[in-house]
């Protein structure tokens, strides 16, 4: 526990008392000149209280709190977390025969900035989004092992795309441990999906849908189905389910389109109701008629990554929702998302309400929707619920 010293400024400990896991820079009076980039330090008040012990950082964001104890960051600390994260999802019975795939950590949800793990089938992937957890790695590793024991054969390190980009850490995506051979496919809710966490986009799938998409199923029975941005088919193969009449994939990337047909092809080959498109979310949009479609998907990436493009961003998010309004069929209905973290709920919901006052569609709220439970959000860091859906009837 002897780690170098973050003192702050007075007064600037009441969030930390009130559990909050960030320390912004200009609450720190002081700190250890040698200090680098990643380290571990304990903070202290400014009557050498201490407060907390966590990773150090360049930048707005300079301590992110592992620990509001005096503890060691050592291998049992990483066990001791990631054994906790494990119980949450096994005591909500998310692991079972027919599911394999989760996130065992979500960052401050599970008392760990800066750190994602997602677990498909017997591979699991890390994320660093922090130079500490970055520096951490192969303790991690080491600790995914002792926790997850035989079901554990792979971990895979993805974060090129994901660090702080100033740090030049040159990080480069890579198997911190491999067995023999990597099962390509995983389960969730019965269905099977290959998870590309090799070149695809973040770990590879994106599982904070599971629960939407399972409530997709149930509205897809005797439905024409378009999934707009649709990346790796996840919506599609449930509408198929479902019972879909059929169903239509669209994304912008054609790389993305073959990993459509390819999950789709595992769970129902050769099956003549799916079809994909790579081509452009609006231009699709604005070439299809009226009623041609009675559920619509709109999952697009985030419009908005920092807070200076959040304008833009709720002007995409209209122009994309009163698009789907005004081509869907009556009766129909359109699940609508915003993964973006700056985008609050209220803002979103205003978007949407504004799309639809544009299209003259009388539109009813019937699901509010949000990330599922192996995306906890921690109670005292209420920036973590990023993820928010509605479920819509159009008249």
């Amino acid at each position: 526990m002897n780690y170098k010293k973050v003192k702050l400024k007075p007064k600037k400990e009441e969030s930390l008392k009130r559990f909050h896991p960030w320390i912004f820079s200009g609450a720190v009076q002081s700190k250890d000149e040698s200090l680098t980039e990643g380290e571990v330090v304990n903070v202290y008040t400014i009557n050498d209280e201490f407060i907390a012990v966590g990773h150090y950082q360049i930048g707005s964001i300079e301590v992110r709190v592992l620990s509001f104890e005096e503890e060691d960051i050592d291998l049992d600390f990483w066990k001791k977390r990631l054994s906790s994260a494990l119980e949450l999802r096994k005591s909500i019975g998310l692991l079972s025969d027919n599911n394999n795939s989760y996130r065992l950590v979500h960052g401050e949800g599970d008392l760990l900035p800066g750190l994602i793990v997602d677990v498909y089938a017997e591979t699991a992937v890390i994320q660093s989004h922090s130079v500490g957890m970055h520096e951490s790695r192969l303790m991690i590793c080491d600790a995914l092992k002792a926790v997850l024991g035989d079901n554990l054969k792979n971990v895979y390190y993805k974060s090129e795309t994901t660090l702080p980009y100033k740090a030049n850490l040159g990080a480069e995506n890579e198997y911190l441990y491999k067995g023999d051979s990597v099962n390509e496919i995983a389960l969730e809710n019965g269905l099977k999906f290959y998870p590309d966490w090799v070149k695809g986009q973040k770990t590879g799938f994106f599982v904070d849908q599971r629960d939407n998409r399972a409530l997709l199923e149930k509205y897809s029975k005797g439905r024409s189905v378009l999934n707009m941005f649709c990346y790796t088919g996840g919506f599609s193969f449930y509408a198929l389910r479902g019972g879909a009449n059929l169903v239509h994939s669209v994304d912008s990337s054609s790389k993305a389109i073959m990993l459509t047909n390819r999950n789709v092809g595992l769970n129902f080959p050769d099956d003549k109701r799916h079809e994909a498109f790579a081509e452009d979310a609006f231009k699709f949009l604005g070439g299809i008629n009226k009623g041609d479609y009675d559920l619509i998907i709109l999952d697009p990436p985030a419009f908005a990554k920092h807070r200076g493009a959040i304008k833009n961003a709720l002007q995409g998010y209209k122009r994309l929702n009163a698009a789907a309004f005004e081509k869907v069929a009556p009766g129909g209905i359109v699940f609508t998302f915003s993964c973006s973290q700056v985008i609050s709920k209220d803002a979103f919901r205003l978007a949407v309400f504004s799309a639809a006052a544009l299209s003259g569609r009388s539109v009813r709220i019937l699901h509010q929707l949000s990330q599922p439970a192996d995306h906890p959000i921690n109670i005292y860091h209420p920036e973590g619920e990023y993820l928010k859906g509605l479920v819509l009837y159009v008249e």
